[in-house]
């Protein structure tokens, strides 16, 4: 495997994982934190921020990924978790509340981790010479 692409997928899967504990986190670090702080990380552009990185570098790991494994299902999943992430940045809290926000992050950046270990792990056995992984898909 390429190892920009390794690379790309494991800060993806980095960064889909520093969502997920951002928002379990966050109501416990506003209880300790100093005002100002958690302002940013409760604020509207703190999740827009973390959107704008995840959305294309995950759309560009995933495409380049699956154009090498043609597993094109892992594209799917993933585009499934980029585009509730999209939703529930942009309008999660107006059309599900804060909870729900919540919730529907924390889906997106476990399906997106999940297509991301999954991209991985096709690329890997991809790269084995003994391994033919178009016949098998």
């Amino acid at each position: 495997m390429s190892n920009n692409l390794a690379i790309a997928d494991k800060l993806s899967i980095s960064l889909s994982t520093v969502c997920a504990i951002h928002c379990l986190a966050t109501p416990v670090l506003l209880v300790f934190m100093p005002t100002a702080l958690a302002m940013f990380l409760e604020g509207e552009g703190f999740h827009l921020f973390l959107s704008a990185v995840v959305i294309p570098l995950s759309t560009a790991t995933l495409f380049m990924g699956c154009r090498k494994h043609r597993t094109w299902r892992v594209l799917a999943f993933g585009m499934l978790g980029v585009a509730i992430l999209g939703l529930a940045a942009l309008y999660g809290h107006d059309w599900v509340g804060e909870t729900g926000e919540k919730i529907a992050t924390l889906v997106a950046a476990t399906v997106i981790a999940c297509a991301h270990i999954w991209n991985f792990r096709l690329c890997s056995k991809s790269d084995r010479d003994d391994c033919d992984c178009t016949a098998a898909h």
